[in-house]
């Protein structure tokens, strides 16, 4: 359509019409009065210059014209709250408020008649956009009639309305011969769904999705209606079993969720007094935190799971990075790149799921504030009433206050946790031998081969669970005689380890300190300190050289300055070209065989005795494959367990499977201590002296929900002098301890241990 700009061109530039923003006549019943004078005035003008540039030939196609320019349009709607929905125009109003149409005037007396129709015309105008009718011109005039389409400027302090009513364009057409020229473009806000393209409603997604789901709202009430509902119980259910969770795998049964939260009671009355916005930012606070909540549970469920204890969040995040790869080398390094970025986004959806019900329920409260406060009260009185005589469900108190008492639980443990930093420090500066000479440490082991072996998770559970403890059993019995007939005789008890499950280093480190490092903290303090360990006090005698053998490592090992180890072989060093049995980087056989030809086989210099810590891995779990002795003389490089591994269990099968794991777990065990006490048998002298225990009990799910932390310990001699010099101890006859053979903690063996062999104390203070 053609415009003639030369008398009304500030309007054409700040005033544009807009496809999709017309309002419908019902709009117009909501303009101001002020707006409705200012319309007619402005309608009177432009009608008055209409009628005088309008051509014969224009008013025979002002018909046309007109329905071109009166085409409906859909109506604008406004971004709005999650509270807030567009608000209808009263249909009552539409009768008296219709907006004014336009008739074609005669060729003669047009102004005075359009004037006189402009000002008998009732109803307001919508100022901004909403155009002032005039008599129509025509829609394509002819250059030569100088017909023109005028829009008029908004009359000041006319206001700009832009809730549209509700309905689709078809629902409020304008009446027949009505204009409708917009100047949307210029006045909506940028927030309007309905903008231009290019506005910043353009740059918020969140907006448009507003108003379609407005829209598709008004079009399918029912299904918003059950949609509606069933968000709501999602969302109620999601909260109430985040407030119940429990922190263990043995306890999540249905019946304890089937429980009464006292947060959710005291949040809603909280969250029912507060106004909108400081309502909204407290829901979502509290939805992050109950999600945090969650998460921490579900720590505590696996900690207590693997690791016999729940988690310390200022101490176990460093574990996480082992459990990543421990997970690449059972599953390998794809699966685990995928369990990570599941579990992350898994977290993440926890956080904003849990913010967005708490928000939801928030408002659902306030929409409805007579009925939340009725019900809240007899929420609390049920509950209160169900505290006090203690109804329970399944064994579960109905009234619950699980998520109060977890916050004070972890509260307290943090507190104990920051706490035992400095007492323990304390403690790892006292040691009963700390000044005792060289000369009077270990004197009657001078000139014997002393070797500590650490059997990876060699617990009590492998002797005595009625699934592992007949093949396990069989083995012990079987290798006490073989040993028997090779001249060595064993003495067994058992050692209560300070951890379960896994940290085996933790066993390590409290079985040569003689101090209950039982946490990552402790093992830090420990590391850093001159506490004498067990193996450091043959170094320190002068006469012993001092090696480890630990395949388990594959990094810098700083801790060997603190076990007093001239000589570490790490996972690189013993010339293995075989494959990994899953976390497990060589099998054990030949482990204690590269053991035998770079260590033990050559003499020490200076005729010196040796003293060796070695560290077995094959019993790690996730026990699938499992190695299998070979001849010793076919073991080479290592490559003959490539079909042993290939033919062997996949790991991902026996992790899933309780009994399974129970059984390769039991399989496993049996393997190390036949590869130990048959390079013993093979290798041994008169002069060696083997000290082998386990560093922990398996994870829950092998060794039993309640099973004790207690592991095998076994010496094992040719010379019946160094059994002689624990007789007094109590030990069982053998390499399979008596179920009552005598418990020590496991650190008190370091000072039983050096007691028994001559050792003086001279005590080191604090």
């Amino acid at each position: 359509m053609s415009q003639d700009t030369s008398t009304r061109q500030p309007a054409i530039e700040e005033s544009e019409e807009v496809p999709g923003l017309t309002p419908t006549p019902e709009e117009a019943t909501t303009a101001p009065a002020s707006a409705r004078k200012n319309g007619a005035a402005a309608q009177k003008e432009a009608t008055a210059s209409a009628s005088a540039s309008a051509s014969a030939s224009a008013r025979k196609n002002g018909a046309a014209a007109q329905e071109e320019v009166t085409a409906p349009t859909p109506p604008v709607e406004e971004a709005g709250g999650p509270e807030e929905a567009a608000t209808p125009a009263p249909a009552s109003a539409s009768a008296g408020a219709a907006a004014p149409t336009p008739t074609a005037a005669p060729a003669s007396g047009e102004a005075a008649a359009s004037e006189e129709a402009a000002a008998s015309t009732p109803g307001p105008v919508e100022a901004t956009s909403l155009a002032p009718t005039a008599a129509p011109a025509p829609a394509e005039a002819p250059p030569s009639e100088g017909a023109a389409t005028v829009t008029p400027v908004p009359a000041p302090g006319e206001a700009a309305a832009t809730t549209a009513a509700p309905g689709s364009a078809e629902d409020t057409a304008p009446a027949p011969g009505s204009v409708a020229v917009a100047s949307a473009a210029a006045s909506a806000p940028e927030d309007t769904p309905g903008a231009l393209p290019g506005s910043r409603s353009s740059r918020r997604p969140w907006v448009l999705w507003s108003a379609w789901s407005r829209r598709w709202r008004e079009r399918h009430p029912r299904a918003a209606q059950a949609l509606s509902v069933t968000l709501t119980v999602l969302a109620a259910a999601l909260v109430v079993a985040a407030l119940v969770m429990p922190d263990s795998l043995a306890r999540l049964e249905f019946s304890a969720f089937v429980r009464i939260p006292a947060e959710a009671v005291v949040g809603a009355a909280v969250l029912i007094a507060l106004p909108h916005r400081p309502r909204v930012a407290v829901a979502a606070v509290s939805g992050i935190l109950l999600g945090a909540m969650t998460v921490l549970n579900a720590l505590d469920m696996g900690f207590n799971e693997y690791l016999g204890r729940k988690f310390d969040v200022i101490l176990d995040w460093s574990l996480f990075g082992d459990a990543e790869s421990y997970l690449e080398d059972s599953l390998g390094r794809t699966t685990t790149l995928a369990a990570v970025a599941g579990l992350i986004a898994l977290v993440l959806l926890v956080f904003v799921v849990l913010a967005l019900s708490v928000v939801r329920l928030g408002n659902l409260l306030a929409r409805h504030p007579g009925t939340a406060t009725r019900g809240t009260l007899v929420a609390g009185v049920v509950w209160i009433t169900c505290s006090s005589l203690g109804l329970q469900v399944a064994g579960a108190p109905l009234a619950s206050d699980r998520t109060a008492t977890a916050l004070q639980d972890r509260a307290h443990r943090i507190s104990n946790t920051l706490r035992d930093e400095a007492e323990f420090r304390k403690v790892a500066r006292v040691d009963a031998f700390g000044n005792t000479p060289g000369s009077q440490l270990v004197p009657d082991l001078r000139g014997k081969d002393m070797i500590f072996t650490f059997i990876e998770s060699y617990g009590r559970s492998a002797i005595e669970d009625p699934i592992m403890a007949p093949g396990v059993d069989s083995t012990l019995d079987a290798r006490t005689e073989a040993l028997a007939k090779a001249g060595f005789h064993a003495k067994s008890g058992w050692l209560t380890s300070a951890t379960y499950g896994g940290s085996s280093w933790l066993g390590h480190s409290t079985t040569m300190s003689g101090l209950w490092v039982s946490n990552q903290q402790r093992y830090r303090t420990v590391m850093a300190s001159d506490h004498m360990s067990l193996t450091d006090a043959f170094k320190r005698t002068g006469a012993f050289d001092t090696v480890g053998v630990m395949p388990g490592v594959q990094k810098g090992w700083p801790e060997q300055k603190w076990y007093g180890l001239d000589k570490v072989y790490n996972a690189f060093q013993l010339g293995y070209q075989g494959p990994k049995f899953s976390w497990s980087t060589m099998p054990d056989q030949y482990t204690l065989q590269q053991y035998q030809e770079r260590v033990h086989s050559k003499r020490p210099a200076a005729g010196k005795s040796r003293m060796s810590l070695l560290i077995l891995t094959s019993s790690h779990q996730p026990w699938a494959p499992i190695p299998k002795m070979v001849g010793w003389d076919q073991l080479g490089d290592g490559s003959i367990f490539k079909g042993i591994e290939a033919a062997g269990n996949k790991s991902a099968d026996v992790i899933a499977d309780s009994t399974k794991s129970r059984e390769e777990y039991g399989k496993s065990i049996q393997y190390s201590v036949t590869a130990l006490t048959e390079w013993l048998e093979r290798y041994g002298t008169k002069d060696t002296v083997l000290v082998f225990l386990g560093d922990h009990q398996p994870i829950a799910r092998v060794s039993g929900d309640h099973a004790s932390r207690d592991v095998p310990v076994a010496v094992v001699a040719k010379d019946p002098k160094v059994l002689d010099k624990i007789a007094d101890w109590g030990w069982t006859d053998g390499l399979r301890p008596a179920h009552d053979a005598p418990v020590w903690k496991m650190s008190a063996f370091r000072d039983h241990f050096l007691t028994a062999y001559g050792s003086t104390p001279h005590p080191k203070r604090n």
